[in-house]
């Protein structure tokens, strides 16, 4: 094994695939990738409004991003990270098909129930179309206190 994708959004299914995915690449000798997609904005926002609400995705998305890096000490092993914008399933397994990913990771829940209904199990997509091993990452019940 080369390389491992987890796939991050902030959330305490994510916070524990990153886990799951630096406990592998430690043991594998891997590189790790961790991407965290932007969202575009949902439908009905008028034209003008689509580049700042984006910005201002983009800019979350790398908060996040910085305060994980001040997280994860990972002597030993080499990370990537990188946002992008679309789909978090989509671009998931785009871009395990592009770096030729050995191992996905992801977490069982994302951000919103919304989300989840409106657009299915991001997960589930990511099993269904990934070109390699995916691992899906169940949050602990004690997850969410840890996380605070």
């Amino acid at each position: 094994m080369h390389d491992v994708l987890a796939g991050y959004d902030g959330s305490a299914s994510a916070q524990e695939a990153i886990r799951f995915a630096k406990n592998l690449a430690e043991k594998e000798g891997a590189r790790l990738h961790i991407l965290m997609v932007a969202r575009p904005p949902d439908w009905g926002k008028l034209a003008y409004e689509v580049p700042e609400l984006l910005e201002t995705e983009k800019r979350h998305c790398q908060d996040l991003i910085t305060e994980l890096k001040g997280k994860l000490g990972l002597p030993g092993v080499t990370v990537q990270y990188e946002v992008i914008v679309g789909h978090p399933a989509k671009e998931l397994v785009l871009y395990a098909e592009r770096h030729n990913i050995d191992h996905v990771v992801v977490g069982h829940r994302g951000r919103t129930t919304f989300d989840r209904w409106l657009l299915g199990s991001i997960a589930r997509q990511v099993i269904a179309y990934a070109p390699c091993s995916v691992t899906i990452v169940r949050d602990r019940p004690d997850a969410a206190e840890a996380h605070r």
